[in-house]
């Protein structure tokens, strides 16, 4: 297709016929690609639960102290239990946005259709799983080191190792926010998917705050599917005086593997949902 500039016209002579861009030459915009569809997701997710971060970050944090302040009573100070204590108290807060509250999010925006505004975008399936994962999870990073602190100065255990919940936060969060995500969306309908959120984070109370050895066997080969165990362990081992490091990494290790299965679970749960 071509067109000619009115100002040959206007001079009596004709020019040459300048060509426009053809759609059929350059074809449609292409696919958005996977790590800026992550981060745009990632703020969209940030700024909209910004709102209501003050009040989960309240209500996360000081559930987890409570619990810390009634195991207080029956756990010694210093011990393996109390190590257990304090680690799954911390994992718990993670539990408590990650998994809770992000099958809610998928489950309301499923039934409210939400995910045919994303099915329209050009961006991966997989960018929205962890958009939004990511976002739930980076706001449990305050209670997480909160309780930590307070749980180590009541039970007498020591702060140096501290730091390994720069790794524990992401890999633990990344395994709850993906079975949280998968279970909003496959749940049929929202009050289903709260329902689910709110067992999953119970098992994680009890199967993670709850001393293993005080558990019945069969309760801890469930404790062991569950995708928070493994960060809890490997928190929980660096309260030592000399820490395994080798076993902390291969718990690290699992929690990373567990958390790249239920994100993919999402994923999958995602696009069988925005077909539907």
């Amino acid at each position: 297709m071509s067109v000619v500039p009115a100002e040959a016209l206007q001079g009596g002579r004709a020019a040459e016929p300048v060509p426009l861009p053809s759609l059929a030459d350059d074809g449609l915009a292409p696919r958005a690609r996977f790590l800026p569809s992550l981060a745009a997701v990632y703020r969209a997710q940030l700024s909209r639960a910004r709102v209501a971060r003050i009040p989960l970050l309240f209500v996360a944090t000081f559930q987890s102290i409570g619990i810390m302040i009634l195991m207080r009573g029956v756990v010694d100070r210093g011990g393996s239990e109390a190590r257990a204590v304090v680690a799954g108290s911390a994992v718990l807060v993670v539990a408590f946005v990650a998994l809770n509250l992000l099958a809610q999010y998928f489950g309301q925006l499923r039934a409210a259709g939400g995910l045919d505004h994303y099915a329209t975008l050009p961006v991966p399936p997989a960018s929205v799983v962890l958009g939004a994962a990511g976002a739930y999870a980076s706001f449990t990073v305050p209670g997480t080191v909160v309780t930590a602190v307070v749980g180590s100065l009541m039970f007498d255990l020591p702060l140096t190792h501290l730091w390994v919940l720069g790794a524990v936060i992401p890999l633990a969060g990344a395994a709850l926010a993906g079975l949280g995500a998968a279970l909003g969306l496959l749940a049929p309908r929202p009050e289903l998917a709260t329902l689910l959120g709110q067992l999953g984070m119970s098992a994680a109370l009890l199967l993670g705050v709850l001393p293993a050895d005080r558990m019945p066997g069969i309760v801890r080969y469930a404790r062991d599917l569950l995708p928070s165990t493994y960060g809890v362990e490997a928190f929980a081992r660096t309260f030592g005086d000399r820490p395994d490091w080798a076993v902390v990494l291969l718990d690290l290790g699992v929690c990373a593997a567990v958390g790249v299965a239920s994100l993919a679970v999402a994923t999958w749960a995602y696009r069988r949902a925005a077909v539907r």
